[in-house]
């Protein structure tokens, strides 16, 4: 098998499968994460890599750690006492920096200080998201540990849950701290390993990066809500319009092609963001899934907390999307439908101008046979005048008076001019 060529993709399609493996982490541990996306959809975000990668660059110089291989998209290593892996996605850059020195300030804001300020203030883009999460041993007295939460996060958004089989207790209210972050704690038995500690970690960290840019959706679902509900009371009115009497066809069209233009114009703004929302929303399900988490001392959990505030507003955009669609197919065939009126329209008047050109052509045919009959009458006065004259030489020899003479020519002229003028319109025809 040494012979065979290999695809030019091949190692590189084997190797994404294991680009980003879990960090292997151990109790006590705080994790600072950091979520940065640069204006627009990401469709096209060939300078914006670059500018990423200059920044990752800038923040490992910072640090005197090694820089990536050029055109990287993810990087796991050491900076400083710090442990950082950067990942490049398609829209965003995210930063997880995990340090063993743990604060014995509960979610201390200097925590976050290993991005330092002027770094932060140089990112090419904006902070989709922030957040700290805290690593502990496990509480062997559960009032102790719910009482720790309760100081922590705010009850009435506290979801926590027991995850992967008993691995580890995690927690978190999904709001934004005083700070500017969102805060996770997660507590684990000693005899959970390093590797399943990372997976939960990760997890949680993607639940909350992919939760927000789904959530990108939701946002852009109420800023065009206004436009297509107007844009729908138009196409309402145009389509009561079609039924009027009165209503003008072609008008009415253009009216119904304008509105299109509108609606086309939100449907190409909206599609990008609909299908990344659909998409982030289901690695979101997959996550969840994945933690096999289950109700921890009767508390609500994650998947409980997002089946609560956050699925109506995936609800919601999927409910827009399927609008937007509907609509579309509304002036489709409101369009169709005024084209075919039209067209009976531009049918009728046709036929009405075909029966006008028979009018007139029956009357140009009454005209010209009218004319024909004039035309062997004057024909023939001058052809009988010319016989008349050539004749009279003939009358005084015979004995005829001229006005005889000419009432006995006038009748055969006139049949000969008749006979002449019928071959000449037989030919034209």
């Amino acid at each position: 098998m040494s012979s065979i060529a290999d695809h030019p993709l091949r190692y590189a399609l084997t190797g994404e499968l294991h680009a980003r493996p879990f960090p292997n982490v151990k109790a006590p541990q705080v994790v600072a994460f950091l979520a940065i996306k640069q204006a627009g959809n990401g469709a096209a975000r060939d300078r914006d890599r670059q500018a990423d990668m200059a920044h990752l660059a800038t923040l490992l110089d910072h640090y005197g750690a090694p820089r990536p291989d050029q055109g990287a998209t993810h990087y796991y290593g050491a900076m400083g006492k710090y442990f950082l892996k950067w990942e490049q996605h398609t829209e965003f850059v995210t930063y997880t920096a995990f340090c063993d020195d743990l604060s014995n300030r509960p979610f201390d804001p200097a925590e976050f200080e290993v991005f330092p300020a002027g770094w932060l203030a140089d990112a090419p883009g904006q902070r989709l998201t922030s957040c700290l999460l805290r690593l502990m041993p496990e509480h062997h007295e559960t009032e102790g540990m719910l009482e720790q939460l309760g100081e922590w996060f705010v009850p009435e958004s506290l979801a926590v849950g027991q995850v992967l089989d008993g691995a580890a207790i995690v927690a978190s209210d999904f709001r934004i701290d005083p700070a500017g972050h969102t805060r996770f704690a997660v507590f684990v038995p000693e005899l959970t390993g390093s590797r399943r500690i990372g997976r939960i970690i990760q997890r949680l960290l993607e639940i909350e990066i992919y939760k927000t840019m789904s959530m990108l959706g939701f946002a852009l679902t109420r800023e065009i809500a206004g436009e297509v509900g107007k844009i729908d009371r138009q196409l309402s009115d145009l389509m009561a319009k079609m039924s009027a009497q009165d209503a003008k066809a072609e008008t009415t069209l253009d009216a119904l092609l304008d509105v299109s233009v509108e609606l086309e114009n939100v449907v190409a703004q909206s599609a990008f963001r609909f299908a990344g929302t659909a998409a982030y929303k289901a690695i979101v399900d997959e996550r969840i899934t994945a933690l096999r988490e289950v109700r921890y001392e009767g508390r609500q959990g994650i998947g409980e907390f997002m089946m609560r505030r956050y699925e109506p507003a995936m609800r919601t955009v999927v409910s827009m999307e399927k609008r937007l669609a509907r609509m579309s197919a509304r002036a489709i065939r409101a369009s169709d439908l005024l084209r075919t009126r039209v067209d009976v329209e531009r049918s009728a008047q046709n036929q009405a101008i075909l029966r006008s050109m028979d009018k007139r052509a029956d009357l140009q045919l009454r005209l010209q046979h009218t004319v024909e009959g004039l035309s062997v009458v004057a024909i023939s006065y001058y052809a009988v005048s010319l016989a008349s004259y050539l004749l009279y030489p003939l009358a005084q020899g015979v004995g005829v008076s001229k006005g005889l003479l000419s009432a006995i020519v006038t009748l055969p002229v006139i049949l000969l001019v008749w006979v002449s003028v019928r071959r000449v319109r037989r030919r034209l025809g």
